[in-house]
């Protein structure tokens, strides 16, 4: 039996893929060292509670409130 995702889903981990990639290179990390790291520390929990919002704004400032959100959370700066 074949399933397929809805259009709202796949934009969903489309959008959460291409933050964490673009994370991983703006903190010099590679893929699975970003996603542990934001999943230690708060930032995957923000990013998929308000995807919806962020994926409207620049990928930049979305990596930036992750960043800041891991920061609060006992991130290292």
């Amino acid at each position: 039996m074949e399933t397929t995702l809805d259009k709202a889903t796949r934009d969903e981990i489309g959008f959460v893929s291409f933050i964490i990639s673009e994370f991983a290179i703006a903190y010099k990390m590679n893929v699975q060292k970003a996603y542990r790291y934001l999943k230690k520390y708060g930032g995957l929990d923000y990013l998929y509670e308000n995807w919806w919002a962020l994926h409207t704004d620049n990928p930049f400032g979305a990596v930036r409130d992750m960043y800041e959100i891991c920061y609060k959370n006992g991130g290292m700066r």
